[in-house]
């Protein structure tokens, strides 16, 4: 804690707001019934939900897991990786605005820790076009979820160093560990007797 002053935000003042561009529309379903003609009888609601379920099941699998998961069709790799603090100050909003001065969020629960939701494609087996292009933002649930889960299992995520490439990162331990859980998993299913 700090014994500056803490202005309160104005609530009345206008604010930015991001263009929402919205993927499941119209023209997506009409172009991927046209791509699969043997999904032509599905309603559009009934594929809305094939997709929310698959995103919940795809960040529930991200935060539970220390290897993150694999993106379909080799567009790449999202995992939560445990960095340092930021240098500047983490002010606690809620706090602040409370008690009237700078309240700061030190994380002590985590050691000081934070925990980031991190995108690749560079340790991909095939590049694709404009890869550098593509980015990952994690959806509201994905981030609340985390944030609740990560006090308790901080020190089961990857450490991202600052000064190291993602790739370099990712290429070395992670991989590795995600090879060898392939590889016992063929050999649990493995039965030398079913032909």
């Amino acid at each position: 804690m700090s014994n500056k002053v803490f202005n309160k935000p104005d609530v009345t003042a206008p604010r930015y707001r991001e263009t929402v561009h919205q993927v499941t529309t119209d023209k997506f379903f009409k172009a991927f019934k046209e791509k699969y003609p043997k999904y032509e009888d599905i309603k559009d609601s009934e594929l809305k939900k094939v997709i929310k379920a698959f995103n919940i099941l795809f960040w529930e699998t991200v935060v539970d897991t220390r290897d993150g998961v694999q993106l379909p069709e080799e567009l790449g790799y999202v995992f939560v990786g445990t960095c340092q603090t930021s240098k500047k100050t983490n002010i606690d909003f809620g706090k602040s605005n409370k008690y009237g001065f700078l309240v700061t969020n030190n994380n002590w629960d985590t050691d000081g820790k934070l925990a980031k939701i991190f995108y690749t494609n560079d340790a991909n087996k095939y590049k694709f076009v404009n890869r550098e292009c593509w980015a990952f933002q994690g959806c509201r649930n994905f981030k609340r979820t985390l944030a609740k889960t990560y006090p308790e299992n901080w020190m089961n995520y990857v450490h991202v160093d600052p000064m190291k490439k993602i790739r370099k990162i990712f290429q070395g331990n992670v991989l590795r560990e995600i090879r060898k859980n392939i590889e016992t998993k063929k050999l649990e299913d493995y039965n030398e007797f079913d032909i």
